[in-house]
């Protein structure tokens, strides 16, 4: 305790960990009798260079990106959507801005990946992104009409190929009541007003992509009713189950 909260003083007596020890009488020797493995400890990730964590909105792509980032020195690759200037106007009007801003996530995803995979960080063990570069081809097709989506399927290969394809890729999904939730609980207010219908549609979207997947290292996990940032048995389930796809 001393060296953990060295300055915590008792609630009553008013004195220091170190007054207490100088004053205790007891002088008794301490012996372990068990010792506590930390979970973390058995989690290997030595083999991975790139895992992409997917899901709908709202699913806690970053959440979980940024805790494994932390917990097993990787570097992130994160989402920028906050940049984008279209994305509070697509979800007033669908029909006016979903192309430009379909065509601007492509760019910037594009960029973005490009710019982290080709930067060796000497420093950080692996890469995790909390998104992979097919997404874009999965909301495209949800929002653009059908002459728009072969117009942006037509770029998309062209990028697409070029695009380097991660060790692991992750689904996190989650039923449509609970992303309601989580969106509502994060308060964008322009993510307010998403139909449940459009949930719907994308998560439609990434299954069918991930069934056309032969060469795509894929791991889908149901988190509809985990909480892996509050509870730490959630989140030991979920790398437990990284670990088993990777090896």
């Amino acid at each position: 305790m001393k060296e953990l909260i060295y300055n915590w003083t008792h609630p009553i007596d008013k004195i220091s960990i170190s007054e207490l020890l100088t004053n205790c009488i007891d002088k008794s020797d301490c012996n372990s009798i068990y010792k506590l493995i930390n979970p973390l400890e058995k989690i290997d990730f030595k083999n991975c260079n790139y895992i992409a964590i997917e899901g709908n909105i709202g699913a806690g792509k970053t959440t979980l990106a940024t805790k494994i980032a932390e917990d097993f020195n990787a570097k992130t690759v994160l989402e920028r959507f906050a940049d984008n200037p279209f994305l509070p106007k697509f979800y007033k009007d669908q029909n006016r801005y979903a192309f430009p801003l379909e065509m601007s996530f492509l760019a910037d995803r594009y960029q973005q990946i490009s710019d982290d995979l080709a930067q060796f960080d000497l420093f950080k063990d692996f890469i995790v992104a909390d998104y992979h570069i097919f997404k874009s081809l999965i909301f495209a097709k949800v929002t653009l009409s059908d002459d728009e989506v072969r117009l942006y399927k037509t770029l998309f290969d062209i990028i697409y190929k070029e695009m380097p394809k991660p060790d692991l890729y992750i689904y996190l999904y989650q039923n449509t009541e609970r992303l309601l939730q989580n969106i509502k609980r994060r308060g964008r207010s322009y993510e307010q007003e998403i139909p449940a219908t459009y949930l719907e549609k994308i998560n439609n979207g990434y299954l069918d992509y991930i069934k056309t997947q032969k060469d795509l290292n894929v791991l889908i996990i149901d988190v509809s009713e985990m909480d892996f940032l509050k509870n730490q048995e959630d989140y030991i389930c979920i790398l437990n189950e990284i670990q088993k796809k990777l090896n």
